[in-house]
């Protein structure tokens, strides 16, 4: 049996599969409990399962994170909400020091069956600490594994993968294609494997690779090209760590072109390690210098300057033809 979700949708349906069949999986965060959270990721829950397995905490996402981990060492699948990513700095001590390494400096004793989420990503309005993409500062630390879906199918299946994963995982969600659009997906319970990226569509003129909220403006940017006769291949990256250095690679040494689109900032962002690992593994096979699509170096504008700062369909479009022609 099937359902048309959004991707909140699909949250609320992955968080309700598992609580049903794992009686361990804890939700807790802001307003998570009685309002069912900001965007409605975790409505019906409490009233479903209780106030003991749906439950609101403080605005204190040290000691939501910090909680998290003892309940996790102790048997516990914590899953854990920020408000917003932006949110998660006041976290960042437990996120770091013993989220990420209590496997290994417990030298395998201890594992942390655990998910922090969170909505992430500009586009709505919303203030600076509402708007910002994180993802490449929590990408750096090992331990963790960082993940973003761009679609309602994916958004289910990789969050039950993440619940079900025996180490700490952050599942940030774009929340500007929160209700974008819907899809038809499975009632039941599956799961995608993290780590593993995905082609959206095969091309030959050029790789673009693109997570969450981008995914859906690269597709729009790629049909504009397509009437130029540009043949462009997608990969929806989903696990920014690890990363599915594979996926992309390969499309290189068959299209010889890549570009990199994020909504974070330019420098030291994902899009940097991507583009030197395909200079590091296909670099003879470039025909044109890599990439890179970004927000810009700044903190994350007021509201007037979001559709300036987030790269478009006409720019990426454009920034296409440019690396075709070169």
């Amino acid at each position: 049996m099937a359902n048309t979700l959004s991707i909140i949708q699909a949250v609320n349906q992955a968080l309700m599969n598992e609580m049903k069949i794992d009686d361990k999986v804890i939700v807790y965060g802001e307003d998570v409990g009685v309002e069912g959270g900001v965007f409605r990721a975790t409505v019906d829950l409490q009233k479903t399962f209780g106030k003991e397995r749906a439950f609101d905490t403080p605005l204190a996402e040290s000691a939501i994170v910090g909680t998290a981990v003892g309940m996790a060492i102790n048997g516990l699948k914590p899953v854990v909400e920020m408000q917003f990513s932006g949110f998660s700095y006041p976290a960042f001590n437990q996120i770091i020091s013993h989220v990420a390494r209590m496997r290994n400096r417990s030298r395998g004793q201890y594992n942390l069956p655990m998910v922090i989420r969170a909505p992430y990503g500009g586009g709505i309005r919303a203030l600076e600490h509402h708007s910002e993409s994180t993802e490449a500062l929590y990408a750096q630390i090992p331990g963790i594994k960082v993940v973003i879906p761009s679609t309602p199918y994916d958004a289910k299946g990789l969050l039950i993968a993440a619940i079900r994963d025996p180490d700490p995982v952050l599942f940030w969600e774009p929340k500007r294609i929160y209700r974008a659009f819907k899809q038809e997906i499975p009632e039941e319970a599956y799961e995608i494997p993290l780590g593993k990226a995905k082609v959206l569509q095969e091309g030959d003129d050029i790789t673009i690779v693109a997570w969450g909220a981008m995914v859906p403006d690269v597709q729009r940017a790629v049909k504009m090209v397509e009437e130029k006769g540009i043949s462009a291949e997608i990969i929806d990256l989903r696990t920014i760590a690890p990363m599915d250095r594979d996926s992309f690679i390969d499309s290189v040494k068959k299209t010889g072109r890549i570009l990199v689109v994020h909504e974070a900032p330019k420098t030291l962002g994902v899009g940097s390690e991507i583009i030197s690992i395909v200079n590091e593994k296909a670099f003879l096979h470039l025909e044109a210098p890599p990439t890179r699509l970004t927000g810009f170096d700044t903190t994350f504008p007021l509201p007037r300057g979001e559709k300036h700062y987030i790269p478009s369909p006409k720019r990426i479009a454009k920034t296409i033809e440019d690396i075709v022609n070169y």
